[in-house]
């Protein structure tokens, strides 16, 4: 009996011996039950182990950044005036905003108003455009287009439509344009023919026969060689030497009264007063549409003249696409803003086609006045 029970406790104590020597690599023989337990529940997970090493699957590069020589931004111009005209103070833009932020900007001109706006919904986090009132309540409609910043032509932060005909024709009121041929720049255009169209259909006057010119130059130049009775292009009010406005804001005095004083500026005329390639008559320099073809028709205001404006309209500004990072239009914006005000030269410069002289912050509240003729028109992209 003495031995049966000298053989079990052997057998025990063979078993703690086992168990002793099972733990001594974790260092601590009082945790030896809680190892036990690891060690045997540690299976299932080393089973479970297709560590998913799928992660050579998923590890595909990450897209290139908005910004960035593979995506630059997308910096779109409405075609107003002469595509030539735009690109190069574009072109100037884009050195300027790539050295204040670092991005890659690449600069164009929309085919048409239309083509415009349908590219910054098509690529709503890498686009820019410089759009009128109406293009941008069209955007916003759309697909959420955002304007941040509105711009200032010589102490406006508006300006009108005006209504452009031969001095000679006879047609001195805008009554008078009843049945009488137009001239417009584009179906879009918020100067040139959304608020002329909503005039007519206001006062019930019935134009005749109307074509799209191609550009507020383009309509100007159809005036002055009598292929349209009138036309309907920007007006901005003419300044003096220091390029502040000399208009009375009075809409029967929107044109200059010395019209056959009018003279493209010679390089010999510029120093301390008009710059080079200025159109001036008298002493004041004129600055509505047709300025655009002063080149090849210097004699423009003394054959066209104005006989009306419309309300005043917001000006055109800067919008972004509706995804656009937020940190990099911060960025983008502040650096438009800083241009504006510490290289106002350059500024001017680069929008001399838009001749935009500043720009200041702006919101949708402001287009209101625009948003509601649109509707009551019942106009939508499809109508441009």
């Amino acid at each position: 009996m003495k031995i049966r029970k000298l053989l079990v406790l052997f057998a025990v104590l063979a078993l703690i011996a086992a168990a002793c020597g099972d733990d001594d690599d974790a260092g601590d023989t009082t945790a030896a039950p809680e190892t036990t337990a690891a060690t045997t529940t540690a299976a299932p997970t080393t089973t479970a182990a297709p560590t998913t090493t799928a992660a050579p699957t998923t590890t595909e590069a990450p897209a290139p950044d908005v910004g960035s020589a593979e995506v630059p931004i997308r910096v779109l111009f409405v075609p107003s005036v002469s595509a030539e005209e735009i690109i190069a103070g574009g072109e100037l833009l884009d050195e300027t905003l790539t050295a204040a932020t670092g991005l890659e900007f690449d600069v164009a001109v929309g085919a048409s108003y239309a083509a415009t706006i349908e590219e910054m919904c098509a690529s709503p986090d890498s686009t820019i455009g410089f759009i009128p009132a109406n293009g941008y309540i069209l955007a916003n409609d759309l697909c959420g287009v955002e304007m941040a910043l509105k711009s200032e032509r010589f102490g406006y932060f508006e300006y009108w439509t005006q209504f452009i005909v031969q001095r000679d024709s006879g047609i001195d009121t805008i009554d008078d344009l009843a049945g009488k041929k137009w001239a417009y720049p584009d179906a879009t255009s918020t100067s040139g023919f959304l608020l002329p169209t909503g005039l007519f259909t206001s006062i019930g006057l019935e134009v005749g026969e109307s074509f799209e010119a191609g550009g507020h130059s383009a309509t100007a130049r159809a005036v002055y060689n009598g292929e349209a009775d009138f036309g309907t292009t920007f007006y901005s009010p003419y300044i003096n030497v220091d390029g502040v406005s000399q208009w009375d804001d009075d809409p029967a005095n929107a044109d200059v009264t010395n019209f056959d004083e009018c003279y493209i500026v010679a390089a010999d005329q510029a120093e301390g007063k008009f710059s080079e390639g200025d159109l001036v008559c008298g002493d004041v320099e004129v600055r509505d549409a047709r300025r655009n073809i002063r080149e090849e028709a210097p004699d423009v205001v003394a054959k066209v003249k104005i006989i009306g404006l419309s309300d005043p309209i917001p000006n055109d500004g800067m919008a972004f696409g509706p995804e656009f990072p937020s940190d990099l239009k911060d960025s983008i914006v502040q650096a438009m803003l800083d241009y504006a005000t510490n290289d106002p030269d350059g500024f001017a410069t680069a929008f001399d086609a838009y001749s935009w002289d500043n720009v200041a912050p702006t919101d949708d509240s402001e287009f209101d006045s625009i948003r509601a003729l649109l509707q009551a028109l019942g106009y939508t992209l499809d109508d441009f």
